[in-house]
């Protein structure tokens, strides 16, 4: 066996498949973030507020607002998919905002851009050990 494939296995023996009802923290953080996020973005619809001059579609905001709380009742019921799925929106979002850090035009955009790129990569990193305890098969009742 290499060292690789024993790093692995020493990796995969420490996983233990969640418990019914258990909700890790991050879990709970990327819940409640999605749907702050979800509920941050219809608000600020109706409240009119603009970007970069105009008024986004109201079809735009429904679908993303949509799509995030479809993410938080995901990730609180611990569905791969949706899991998978907020992983996704946040290396999308981590890229999105590593590329507005290039075209920052002052010191709080440098650093909310900072903020999010780090933020998003941590809940990201943090997500894939329970993805994995999630897609691991539970063990016969006994």
């Amino acid at each position: 066996m290499s060292r690789s494939q024993r790093r692995d296995a020493e990796a995969r023996a420490l996983l233990h498949p969640l418990g019914p009802g258990e909700h890790p923290p991050v879990i709970v953080i990327s819940t409640v973030v999605s749907t702050l996020l979800a509920l941050t973005n219809l608000v600020a619809f109706l409240a009119g507020v603009k970007i970069g001059g105009k008024r986004p579609a109201a079809s735009e905001i429904t679908v993303f607002s949509a799509v995030l709380l479809a993410c938080a009742i995901g990730l609180w019921r611990l569905w791969y998919g949706a899991v998978l799925g907020f992983m996704a929106l946040l290396a999308i979002i981590a890229t999105a905002f590593a590329l507005l850090l290039i075209e920052a035009s002052n010191v709080l955009g440098f650093f909310v851009a900072l903020f999010v790129v780090i933020a998003s990569g941590w809940l990201f990193f943090k997500l894939v050990r329970v993805l994995s305890r999630i897609q691991m098969p539970r063990p016969p009742a006994a």
